[in-house]
């Protein structure tokens, strides 16, 4: 049984703020209008650029990776790094020693690997065989070690934690599972950014989304999105969670009242395609009043399309949250009265 210490999630979000404000490559990401399904106004959150990663796990994986290395320097040496230290020759040489090992699926590959290359240590990333070869060759640019582990991206999760425990390197997964919670949630506390830069644009103009739609994997964005959202929006809008049908685990979750598998075919939308929820991400959601809506594959594909000819290019993964809002005006016509908000949230590379 999963201790409730380890499901509970309260980031520090002003750290993560402040991290990030320090890093020379931040920027708040954009926040377009554009005209969606049947005319209706949406506000679309543009991850495509973010940091350079165009995705927006460039704001997790490297803050954990960061956290981690001040974690492990303060154990040694009782001083607590500020940003500017961990780029300085003696925080580079003691974080040359850390290798840090993920599976992916995607852009949390991406992410550990600019993170570990940021402070001077090494990445190791397995990947499925289906991941396309042109994802190796960006994470090996990036002077990331790949590893081809499995057929589906399961069997390279497991991979990866059989690679921690033999090699003593830290698994740095954006999952979480019974006995291992504390990094990814370290990894979510970075995506609370995107809500509290949303925040102070709503509070700033008194306008505020009656709807958000977040896509889902494993389910760490919708999450982290989810929870800040409740924790300090001054308007309360409703929160639909998107998954492809073929990966639907956390409305698998919600309906069995546990965490569950959601089975089924591999899905295009890959980053998505994730069968088994994070037991945390699962934990937030079940408090937070989300509902559900499940994509097929067309939708996604369609969803991505209309955005890629909206401006915003993209694939079915980080469209889905405008397919779940395609697929809910299509059946409701009272929702052309709403002001959605969707989360773009990585680019088509």
């Amino acid at each position: 049984m999963t201790d409730s210490d380890d499901l509970r999630f309260a980031p520090d979000v002003a750290r993560a703020v402040a991290f990030f404000r320090s890093q020379e490559a931040y920027a708040v990401s954009a926040l377009r209008d554009i005209t969606g399904p049947q005319g209706v106004t949406v506000w679309a959150k543009d991850e495509t650029q973010r940091m350079g990663l165009g995705a927006f796990k460039a704001l997790g994986a490297p803050y954990a990776i960061a956290r981690l290395i001040d974690q492990a320097w303060q154990h040694n040496t009782g001083e607590a790094l500020s940003s500017a230290r961990l780029t300085d020759s003696d925080v580079r040489d003691f974080a040359a020693s850390f290798t840090f090992v993920c599976a992916s699926a995607g852009n949390h590959g991406m992410g550990v690997a600019v993170g570990a290359q940021a402070v001077g240590a090494r990445a190791r990333i397995h990947l499925a065989r289906t991941v396309p070869e042109a994802f190796a060759q960006r994470l090996t640019a990036l002077g990331a070690e790949v590893v081809r582990s499995g057929d589906v991206y399961d069997e390279s999760v497991a991979a990866a934690i059989a690679d921690t425990e033999a090699s003593g390197a830290t698994l740095l997964a954006d999952g979480t599972w019974p006995g291992y919670t504390e990094i990814p949630k370290w990894v979510m506390e970075g995506y609370c950014v995107i809500a509290e830069e949303l925040r102070e644009v709503f509070e700033t103009s008194g306008c505020w989304p009656t709807h958000v739609y977040l896509q889902a994997g494993v389910g760490g964005l919708a999450a982290a999105m989810a929870h800040m959202i409740r924790l300090n929006w001054a308007e309360q809008p409703e929160l639909i969670v998107v998954e492809p049908t073929a990966a639907a685990c956390l409305q698998a979750s919600h309906k069995a009242g546990k965490p569950s598998r959601g089975e089924g075919p591999d899905s295009a939308m890959g980053r998505l395609d994730c069968k088994e929820p994070s037991i945390v991400a699962w934990d937030v959601l079940e408090r937070c009043d989300v509902s559900y809506l499940s994509l097929s594959e067309e939708e996604g594909q369609s969803a991505a399309n209309e955005l890629s000819a909206l401006g915003l290019a993209t694939t079915p993964s980080g469209a889905a949250g405008y397919a779940g809002l395609m697929q809910q005006i299509s059946r409701d016509s009272a929702a052309r009265q709403m002001r959605p908000l969707v989360i773009v949230s990585e680019g088509p590379a």
